[in-house]
């Protein structure tokens, strides 16, 4: 019988552990290997909007496109898993859909690693491979780094585990060792996670905190100081590479002149402080703060000059929106039953182990998402993992019998780990396009030009950049309300006011790339940024430069001939069937008064999901109902008259087909059915002559105006002539 050392057991436990987390990872593929809309170029395609970022900024690397160019383009050129994507591309012979693809299967899994490590460093290998399994597939980290979930969310909380990991490690041995780890976990981190910055805070407070408590406890805290100096160097808001070489040249002196340095580490210490501070200090967790937990609804922006209030997109992302407290629990540990027990364990643990407080920062995050929106609960998984695990154990371990044992731990573990593998089986996330929306955007980058601008909604504005290799006005990370603002009235407006729209932003938007290439290649000052016109938002320049000192006047004035920009830059206007469901949250971004915040009266929307018809009646819920007979939409007390019928259909060569009936020339709203999909819209008069609803629902456009380019019943391309 082979008998193994305390290392390979960790080991084997480890690789175990990934093989699970893997395998568990892979049934997705399983359940929708035969399904041919999620894939393209026979690979299958991402699951995640944000993945579109980085696959540009790989493909672009992979390209040579040049530096400067792209990153005036918003191209994520210069981001950590664009570039370790590019790497491994170059020296792996798979094709580059399937890497991005599976590498979130991969990645994610290695958490296990430092999962199993902590509980070695307590002691309890055996807790921390229990946890490993339950960490590595627990509903909110398997739902952000399923297959295909290609997102910095892969490593985000790997990283941070393993400085746990290092932490606890540095605590229980003081060994110089993990002073180093420490610092090079911060730098990678950063480097992987911009955000971090937050998290990396908390450790540091955490660990003042538990110096503070040695002090008065009269025993020696020279270590501690130390690991906090290097975590403030680590931490600095200055180039990454800087940051290494200042750490590697500071770890060196601590190594052959400890005495020395044990001796000033007071004065250094302090150096360190003022050097945080004079770099950014506190002001990128106010802004994380600022952004997800204290945002309101309507924000003002630009200059003194003209002060706009907008919209704010937080209030349309359900990742950070409140949630109940049962998804809560859920998505920490599998169910609520199993979170309450893991929270107890984690007490548990913590009063045991009391270097487990050390991981109060991640639950801490991880509790903020009763507040801030789900995408936090992944940081608290790890922590309660741990803790449920260690019950886990401790049950087993009260029966004295060695096979029962085993088997009161195994079936403990299996129960716990049942929600979260019945959710994953249940989990029918799609891919973020079909293969025939993807088709369309293959087809329009043969249309268009490279440098052209494509204008359509920021949720799909990264698979626009990436399969139409076109550029965007929008995207999952530029949506602000300002930016939103202009795409959202050129989506919503009728056409004349759309088309002149869509000039102007254009043309405004390449103006300040062109500003920003020309400070990245050091033709003009990078102080240029700091002008009150770089700062103002689009519309706001506008409005000043055509002389108004109102946007409501500005805003008006499209209505008449006004002289537009230069045309420097073809647009097309992208319209997807797909977003018929978001409309009446496009239009809320442009549908207020810039001038007070004030939101004006929503134009009448209803799309229903469901409909049951009966002889006289087509019934969506309890409360709406469409009356035949009397020609009325029944919307809870109030009632509707109907001023026509129009159905939507395809013929054989999938051309748009129209059939209009008339019913009430002064009736409210018009009945919209869409006899490919089954369903009923509802809108009034303003809906229906929008951009979106005449253009895409009617294949009604302004040949003067557009040119149509793709016409297919997933989306239509217009060019704009202007």
């Amino acid at each position: 019988m082979i008998k193994l050392n305390d290392s390979s057991k960790v080991i084997g436990l480890i690789l175990i552990a990934f093989v699970f987390s893997v395998s568990i990872r892979m049934i997705w593929v399983y359940n929708h290997q035969d399904e041919a809309s999620y894939k393209f170029n026979d690979s299958f395609m991402i699951t995640t909007n944000d993945g579109y970022y980085f696959a540009e900024g790989a493909r672009d690397i992979l390209k040579g496109v040049d530096t400067n160019e792209a990153i005036a383009n918003h191209s994520a050129v210069t981001d950590a898993l664009s570039q370790l994507t590019a790497f491994v591309a170059k020296i792996l012979p798979f094709a580059f859909e399937d890497l991005i693809f599976y590498f979130p299967i991969f990645f994610s899994s290695l958490i296990v690693i430092p999962m199993v490590l902590i509980g070695q460093n307590l002691g309890r290998v055996s807790v921390g491979f229990i946890s490993a399994l339950l960490a590595s597939i627990t509903w909110s980290y398997y739902n952000r780094t399923m297959a295909g979930y290609y997102d910095t969310d892969m490593l985000n909380i790997v990283f941070p585990i393993f400085l746990l990991w290092s932490l606890i490690g540095a605590v229980k041995t003081n060994h110089d060792r993990y002073i180093f780890l420490v610092a090079m976990e911060v730098i990678l981190y950063r480097w992987w996670y911009p955000q971090s910055y937050a998290l990396e805070f908390a450790f540091i407070a955490l660990l003042v905190v538990f110096a503070i408590f040695n002090h008065f406890k009269k025993e020696n805290n020279i270590y501690i100081w130390v690991i906090i100096t290097f975590m403030l160097l680590s931490s600095l808001q200055i180039d990454g590479y800087i940051r290494f070489v200042f750490v590697i040249l500071l770890f060196l002196f601590l190594s052959f002149k400890k005495d020395i340095f044990y001796k000033y580490i007071y004065y250094i210490l302090g150096f360190a402080v003022l050097l945080f501070v004079a770099t950014g200090g506190l002001s990128p967790i106010l802004r994380l703060l600022d952004s997800y937990v204290f945002d309101s609804s309507v924000k003002v922006s630009d200059t003194a000059i003209l002060q706009l209030h907008f919209y704010t997109v937080m209030q349309t992302i359900s990742e950070a929106s409140k949630i109940p407290f049962e998804t809560f629990a859920n998505r920490i540990s599998g169910h609520s039953v199993t979170f309450f027990i893991a929270l107890v364990g984690y007490l548990w643990l913590s009063y045991k182990h009391r270097v487990m407080l050390l991981a109060l920062p991640l639950v801490g995050l991880g509790f903020l998402a009763i507040f801030g929106g789900l995408r936090f609960t992944i940081y608290a998984i790890p922590p309660l993992a741990l803790g449920l695990a260690y019950l886990i154990v401790q049950a087993g371990e009260k029966i004295e019998i060695r096979l029962a044992k085993y088997a009161t731990i195994f079936i403990l573990t299996t129960a716990a780990l049942a929600p979260n593998i019945y959710h994953v089986i249940n989990y029918k996330v799609s891919t973020v396009f079909s293969a025939q929306e993807v088709q369309i955007l293959d087809k329009l980058k043969t249309i268009a030009p490279k440098d052209s601008y494509v204008v359509g909604w920021w949720d799909y504005g990264y698979p626009l950049r990436y399969y139409a290799d076109s550029l965007t006005l929008i995207d999952g990370g530029k949506h602000s309300g300002s930016a939103n603002f202009p795409v959202s009235f050129a989506l919503t407006q009728p056409q004349n006011l759309s088309a002149k729209m869509m000039r102007l932003d254009v043309e405004y938007t390449q103006k300040r790339v062109l500003k920003h290439l020309d400070i990245l290649d050091g033709k003009i000052d990078k102080n240029e940024t700091d002008s009150p016109r770089f700062k103002r938002s689009n519309i706001a320049n506008m409005t000043l430069d055509y002389g108004f000192d109102d946007t409501n006047d500005f805003l008006s004035s499209l209505q008449g001939d006004i002289k537009l920009p230069t045309k420097t830059k073809d647009i097309y206007l992208y319209l997807p069937y797909r977003m018929v469901g978001i409309y009446p949250v496009i239009k809320r971004f442009s549908n207020l008064d810039l001038m007070t915040g004030t939101k004006a009266k929503d134009g009448f929307y209803f799309y229903p999901q469901t409909s049951q018809e009966s002889e006289r009646y087509v019934t969506f819920n309890k409360y709406v109902a469409l009356d035949k007979q009397k020609g009325v939409l029944i919307f809870g007390d109030k009632q509707y008259k109907i001023k026509q019928y129009i159905t939507i259909s395809y013929d054989n060569n999938l051309k748009t087909q129209k059939k209009i009936i008339p019913i009430n020339s002064s009736g409210d709203l018009s009945v919209i059915y869409m006899q490919s999909s089954k369903r009923f819209i509802f809108v009034d008069d303003s809906v229906l002559d929008s951009v979106y609803f005449q253009m895409f629902i009617f294949d009604n456009f302004d040949k003067n105006l557009f040119d149509k380019v793709i016409d297919t019943p997933y989306a239509k391309v217009y060019k704009l002539k202007i």
